[in-house]
């Protein structure tokens, strides 16, 4: 990912705080110079001192197969809006787009295991909606069964990320503060959470 340095995030603590907030990512590999893309939920989980995004996808998805071989990318990408020139100081100024983005790169471990698959299933529902957990428990073992016969658990041992924040940090602090303001006005709840985390670095 192309960062200026003005807008590089290096706050690794700020980058994990970032996938737990917006936790749906693009999981990217390339094989014979093809790219594959998969749409997922990811965990955040460390390990001692290593970091592991958890996830699971359908067996009929064909990526899975080789996770383990490439290295994948998983992208993710939240909040955004589109910045307009009306918010300068001066008029000779564009559009442009404030986003933040985070790229985590890392090697592949297949959960093939049923009790591997299940440990994954339930740490989603800790994380997205523990009230199911109760549901969960009742549900037929049968049922289960054949929902672990359809999916792929993995886990991905995190090496490095990269990081970016775009927040108009080359435009002047009262054009920091009208953007913000901007955004926060917005009837779009992706601009207005940017807005408050542009507010929220003046």
């Amino acid at each position: 990912m192309y960062i200026p340095p003005k807008f590089k995030l290096k706050d690794e603590t700020q980058i994990r705080a970032y996938i737990r907030q917006y936790p749906f990512a693009t999981l990217i590999t390339a094989a014979d110079n093809y790219p594959i893309a998969t749409h997922l939920p990811f965990i955040l989980e460390q390990e001692g001192e290593q970091w592991y995004l958890l996830g699971h996808m359908a067996k009929a998805n064909p990526q899975w197969k080789r996770l383990e071989e490439l290295q994948p990318l998983v992208v993710f990408q939240e909040p955004h809006a589109y910045i307009s020139p009306t918010y300068y100081n001066k008029e000779q100024n564009v559009p442009t787009w404030n986003y933040i983005a985070v790229h985590v790169y890392g090697r592949v471990e297949l959960l093939l295991e049923p009790e591997q698959a299940i440990d994954i299933l339930e740490k989603t529902i800790a994380v997205f909606e523990k009230s199911f957990q109760g549901q969960w428990e009742r549900l037929d073992e049968e049922y289960k069964k054949r929902l672990l016969n359809g999916m792929v658990a993995f886990r991905i041992k995190i090496q490095h990320f990269e990081a970016k924040e775009k927040l108009s940090q080359n435009k002047t602090e009262q054009e920091r503060q009208t953007i913000s303001d901007g955004l926060l006005d917005a009837s779009d709840s992706s601009a207005q959470q940017l807005g408050e985390i542009m507010k929220n670095k003046l």
